[in-house]
Order: C-alpha cells, then sequence, then structure tokens
C-alpha cells in the first residue's frame, strides 16, 4: 500500500467561526479540490508514488514482516486503547481548534489516519469495540449488533444482548445491580487475551466505561479489572466471569468517589460562547424529561426528584462528569495495579460513552457534543500527565477510535437541504404481518426488527421458503417505502461475495449465520428508523456519516504524520499485536505499516487469516 503523508502545517485548520457545510454537495466539492490539489503536487514531486487502492475483502493468511526496535524497551509497557462512544470523525476537523489537552496531543504528535471508516453496515456500539478490540469483523467475530433475534440448535430463537450471559452473576459495586454478562458469545479472542496468553505472565488487564456491551468486548475472557455504570441503580458493576469477588481498589474508589456527589451539580460551558461552532439544531422540541433546552443543564433528575435516581444517573451518564470519572478511575487503576510499571507488557481500556449518550438526543450539530469533547481533552490531558509520571512518556502506546459515527438529525438534514427522514420499524412490521397473514395464514410472522436486520419466526420461515413469491412481494414492499435502498437476503451476503457493489460489501461484512436477520434492510442516507419526528438521531447504517470515525496512535513505537492510506479500526489490533511482539489468529485488520517506526529488534508477524 502507498504511503501519502502530509505534513500537517500543510493541513488547514479550521478556523473558529467556521460555518459548517450544510451538505454533503458542498462538503464533497471540498474534498475534491483538496484531493485535487494535492495529487497535482505529489504528480509533480513523485511521479512513480502508487495510487492507494481502496479496501478489499478481508484477505487470507497474510504476514506482516517483522521490525527492529531502537528504543529502550523491546516492547511497550503499558497499552492503552482509548475509545469515544459515538465520535465522528469530521469532529477532529471542526474542533480541534478548541482543543489544547490529550486529544490535541493525538492531533500535533500522533499517528492520525485521516480516511479511517468501518467498512461494515451494523455500525453500533458493541460491534465496534469488538472490532476495535479483537480486529474482527462481524462476520468473523460474531457480534453482529446489540442485540440480535438468536437462534439454537434445538431450533429456539430469542432476543439476546450481545454480552448476556445467564451462566454468570452481574456484581453490584457500591449499590445492588442485576443481570449477568460475559464475552461468551465472541468467537474470537481479543487483543487482549491474546497479550496474556503470549507475554509470559505478568500481564494485567483492565477495561471500564458506563456501558457493560463496551468495557466486556474490550476486556476479552481474561483480565483482571472490568467495571461499568448500572444507571438503573447507580451502582458500579463488574461480573463473576472475572472472578467471584470485585478488586479491592474499584472498590475503594468507588466508595471514596460516590457518583451521587455530583448530584445537585451543573453542566455548565467550558469555553466561551464565541469559541463553539454552530447553532444549536433546528428542531430541539423533545427534550429529555429532566433536561433543560438549552446551557446551563442542572443535574438533578425530574423535576419532583430530591435525591438522586435513574433519572439523575442517566443525565450523569451523559455529561462530563462520567468521562471525567472514567479518567480519573483508569488512573487509580495504574496507581493500585502499577500499570505499565513492571516487567510485562499491561493493558488499560477506557470506553467514553457521555458523547454518544448525549448526542442521540442532541444531534452531532450541538454544541452539547463540542462541550463534551473540549471536556474530554481536558481529562485526557490529565490522563496522559498520570500515565507520563507513573509509566514514562515513550513507554507506552495509546490507540484512541470510535465504535461508530452518527446521522444528522432528520429534520436538521432536511432543513440543511439533504433530504432525509424517518422509518417506522413498527409500521413494516405492521404491513409484513397483514401481508403474511393473507399469503401464508400467519399474522405474527415478524420475530423481530432490531438495527437493520428483520427476523421471521421459525414457522413462518419455513413457510415463506416453501412459497417464494410470498417473499419476492415482502421484499418489494419494504424496498417500496420512502428512505428504504435496499433490501439483502442471505443468500445475496453469505459466503462473502466478491463484489464492487458497497452497499452489498457492507452488508456482508455484517453478516453471521444464525444470528443476522432474514432479511437485511438498508436505508438511504439522512434517513433512520424511528417513530416519530424530533426524537433525535441514532447510527447503524453504511452511510460515510456512520462509518467514519478518528483513528490515532500515539507513544511507543509509533511515527507520528497524516497518513491518507485506507484504514479501518479493525487495525488497532494487528498494530498494537506487531508492537507487542504477539500473534493474532484470526483477524481481518491489518498491520498499519505506516504508524510504526522502524527497530531493530524482531518483533512477530501479524498473521491475518479469513476464516470463510
Amino acid at each position: 500500500m502507498a504511503r501519502l503523508v502530509v505534513p500537517r502545517d500543510k493541513i488547514r485548520r479550521a478556523r473558529s467561526g467556521a460555518k459548517e457545510p450544510q451538505g454533503a454537495n458542498e462538503m464533497n466539492v471540498r474534498r475534491r479540490i483538496f484531493f485535487s490539489t494535492l495529487t497535482l503536487a505529489l504528480a509533480c514531486a513523485m511521479p512513480c508514488i502508487a495510487q492507494t487502492k481502496p479496501a478489499a475483502a478481508p484477505a487470507a493468511k497474510k504476514s506482516v514482516p517483522s521490525a527492529k526496535s531502537s528504543t529502550a524497551n523491546a516492547r511497550p509497557k503499558l497499552v492503552v486503547i482509548l475509545v469515544v462512544d459515538q465520535m465522528r470523525a469530521d469532529y477532529v476537523e471542526h474542533f480541534r481548534q478548541q482543543w489544547t489537552g490529550g486529544l490535541a496531543r493525538l492531533v500535533n504528535e500522533g499517528a492520525w489516519f485521516r480516511q479511517a471508516a468501518y467498512p461494515y453496515e451494523t455500525t453500533v456500539t458493541c460491534v465496534g469495540h469488538t472490532t476495535i478490540s479483537t480486529g474482527a469483523f462481524p462476520l468473523t467475530s460474531g457480534v453482529v449488533a446489540n442485540t440480535w433475534y438468536e437462534r439454537d440448535e434445538e431450533g429456539g430463537a430469542k432476543n439476546v444482548a450481545c454480552t448476556a450471559d445467564s451462566h454468570v452473576k452481574d456484581i453490584g459495586i457500591g449499590g445492588e445491580t442485576s443481570g449477568g454478562d460475559s464475552p461468551a458469545r465472541l468467537r474470537v479472542d481479543t487483543f487482549s487475551d491474546a497479550l496474556r496468553e503470549q507475554s509470559g505472565g505478568g500481564t494485567r488487564v483492565v477495561a471500564f466505561s458506563l456501558k457493560a456491551r463496551a468495557a466486556v468486548t474490550l476486556a476479552g475472557h481474561r483480565a483482571d479489572a472490568v467495571a461499568w455504570h448500572d444507571a438503573r441503580t447507580g451502582a458500579w458493576a463488574t461480573s463473576s466471569f472475572y472472578g467471584e469477588s470485585v478488586p479491592e481498589f474499584l472498590k475503594q474508589y468507588v466508595m471514596a468517589h460516590p457518583v451521587n456527589a455530583d448530584y445537585g451539580k451543573t453542566w455548565t460551558l467550558l469555553l466561551p460562547e464565541s469559541a463553539y461552532l454552530y447553532n444549536d439544531p433546528v428542531d430541539r422540541r423533545h427534550v429529555p424529561n429532566g433536561w433543560t433546552t438549552s446551557f446551563p443543564h442542572p443535574l438533578r433528575g425530574l423535576p419532583a426528584d430530591t435525591a438522586p435516581g435513574p433519572a439523575f444517573y442517566t443525565q450523569w451518564d451523559a455529561s462530563p462528569f462520567s468521562d471525567a470519572y472514567m479518567a480519573r478511575m483508569a488512573s487509580a487503576a495504574v496507581d493500585s495495579l502499577k500499570l505499565g510499571q513492571g516487567a510485562s507488557t499491561d493493558f488499560l481500556a477506557v470506553s467514553f460513552s457521555a458523547l454518544d449518550e448525549i448526542a442521540h438526543g442532541t444531534g452531532p450539530h450541538s454544541w452539547e457534543v463540542q462541550d463534551i469533547l473540549a471536556h474530554l481533552d481536558r481529562d485526557l490531558g490529565e490522563l496522559f500527565a498520570h500515565l507520563d509520571a507513573k509509566v514514562g512518556r515513550g513507554n507506552y502506546v495509546v490507540a484512541f477510535s470510535a465504535d461508530h459515527g452518527v446521522a444528522p438529525i432528520p429534520e436538521q438534514a432536511v432543513h440543511d437541504g439533504l433530504g432525509g427522514g424517518r422509518v417506522s420499524t413498527a409500521a413494516i412490521r405492521r404491513a409484513i404481518n397483514q401481508m403474511t397473514s393473507e399469503s401464508i395464514g400467519d399474522a405474527s410472522a415478524v420475530a423481530a426488527f432490531t438495527d437493520e436486520d428483520l427476523s421471521f419466526t421459525a414457522a413462518a420461515d419455513e413457510k415463506l421458503r416453501k412459497k417464494p413469491e410470498a417473499l419476492d412481494a415482502i421484499v418489494r414492499a419494504i424496498e417500496a417505502t420512502p428512505g428504504v435502498s435496499r433490501v439483502f437476503r442471505p443468500s445475496e451476503l453469505y459466503p462473502l461475495p466478491q463484489t464492487p457493489d458497497p452497499v452489498r460489501r457492507a452488508a456482508s461484512l455484517s453478516y453471521f449465520p444464525g444470528r443476522s436477520g432474514d432479511l437485511i434492510v438498508a436505508l438511504k442516507p439522512y434517513w433512520i428508523f424511528g417513530e416519530a419526528a424530533g426524537t433525535g438521531t441514532t447510527h447503524g447504517s453504511a452511510n460515510s456519516y456512520d462509518q467514519r470515525v478518528p483513528l490515532f496512535f500515539y507513544g511507543f513505537g509509533i511515527h507520528p504524520g497524516i497518513f491518507l492510506t485506507t484504514a479501518s479500526s479493525a487495525d488497532i489490533a494487528p498494530t498494537l499485536a506487531y508492537l507487542c511482539g504477539i500473534t493474532l489468529a484470526r483477524v481481518d485488520g491489518h498491520l498499519l505499516t505506516d504508524a510504526v517506526t522502524q527497530t531493530s529488534e524482531t518483533h512477530a508477524p501479524v498473521r491475518v487469516v479469513n476464516p470463510n
């Protein structure tokens, strides 16, 4: 793959008062002008440079050449993965002038893969975190959504959450919790699993998030400390899968820093108002109960609340207070477990969820999004300073990305001339059940419709197989729905087809037999699944605003620069594996050779295998 590096002083920074492009057309024009100018310059200076090609389907049995280390350590002392839930790639382009802390350090001193994007369709939290931690796409990892309709070998079926496990029990920290979570549904090991297994002992693995599905998928199968927040009760939680007792430092930290201490505090803007871009979205009529429509935002739960409760904990999750808490918890783990301070390479992963929690309601153009990131910039600056002091600058490596992006609020997109709208899954279900009532005598044929996967009951599926014209009619009816782009059947997606069709390929990379739907419904740009106007926005499509995410590497063994080569967050695990000298058996990503410094000690090749 050709390496295309743009000097930072040639990248024009966004101006504080700049106005965001009002539509995809204007953004595309700017992008074409930029790349046309860049291509002409490179053609004059380097006429023999190879052209970067789009990513192909997951390669089969590919090895990465080894490199050697010129640093004092052969391997990093600590590997850090940081994920910001729902952070779009263009946030870096638009908001970086607001940053002076940790995010600014990544931009100014890290390896920035500016064109990074997920190539698959199901751009949701559990899938994205699994891809980051394993290097595998859904067709390999088996994690196809946050929740899916799963059929078992005995003919049963049910809706399951991606980390739900009835064989284990969640354990409350500082309060009560319920349920059970584990990585049992992952069909591959994570990077941290391989690190712990292949490092010769002593490796410690820690993962935190507000969400169980983020913490568990980052932690993998062999973690020392895993925790997430239960907004139902305000407690923190872990799973008996990782041990029957809670790590002592976690108990002490939670008891010493209760979330309830933030009750009654107010979320105010961190920066002067003149620093924020754009006006607030067109439609903010449906503000979640208990929230004010604009800054400042007092965190008091429902109007009638006089003490912390579920509404307050949900607000807290969606505020900068939760991100700051996560960063401080990570620093406490570094101190208590002495991460990065022993003979082995340790692992720390933190997923920051506040952006996702708030932006589902406010949309990507809101001041809340910008302010969350401004606060996170400060929090990460403090975390990096702590790692510098405890582990040593240059002794740890950071991989930073997001699990997915997000669509604009449809009403905002319409206002900006982009079109768009909301597709009612309930209406589609009713229409299909009416059709199957007439065609196969089944008025309850649809078992589930989650994300873009529509599943039939086993009985209806069997009848539709015997009467294909009935299924054909259903497909045509769905495709005639305003906002629907395509409807795929399993035979079009599996086995993985060699196709130039990007929409079909994205759906194929998301498909896993027995877990994916009987029909996959892809939407047109700026359309989302939703039941009513003015109820925020979401993600989960193969459109670029959902697929494109930031991707940075920083620290040990990393060559800083801005790289325009094709990349995805699936490349994080193989690149980290290379730096740590370990082997990942089943990944779809690849080593980002642009990012790594050529060194003097041989590292283990990263084996990339397509199981299909």
